[in-house]
């Protein structure tokens, strides 16, 4: 199984930025899967910010701090999973990774599908910067 993400860079405060997580070596519409993105600036921990999880039907999970802002959709045709960014501010500076557990997650709630060590398959990240 392997994770690459696409879509980072440099943007201004208040713009919008959509991050791709492509997945390999399972198909999502053969298989059930729970796909995550984390972020993890310098001097903080990693930090699970959305979930969408096909074994509840596509149920999606976000954190609070980008709740209303962000959201987590999937292309299962293209193996993909997207995080739509809006409103980007600088505290959203930080190397997006995502990751996925296959296999039946359900009745596991927030806190857990944001957990990180949940998830066995990680992406490398991509770089977002939010200037002021």
């Amino acid at each position: 199984v392997q994770l690459v993400e696409s879509g980072g860079g440099l943007v201004q405060a208040g713009e919008s930025l959509r991050l791709s997580c492509t997945a390999s070596g399972f198909e999502m519409d053969d298989v059930n899967y729970a796909i995550t993105w984390f972020r993890q600036s310098p001097g903080k921990d990693r930090e699970g910010i959305s979930c969408i999880n096909s074994s509840e039907g596509g149920r999606k999970y976000y954190a609070n701090s980008v709740k209303g802002r962000f959201t987590i959709s999937s292309d299962d045709a293209k193996n993909t999973v997207y995080l739509e960014m809006t409103r980007l501010v600088p505290e959203d500076s930080a190397v997006y990774s995502c990751a996925a557990s296959l296999g039946i997650n359900i009745g596991i709630g927030r806190q857990g599908m944001l957990d990180p060590g949940r998830y066995r398959y990680w992406g490398e990240g991509t770089q977002v910067t939010v200037s002021s």
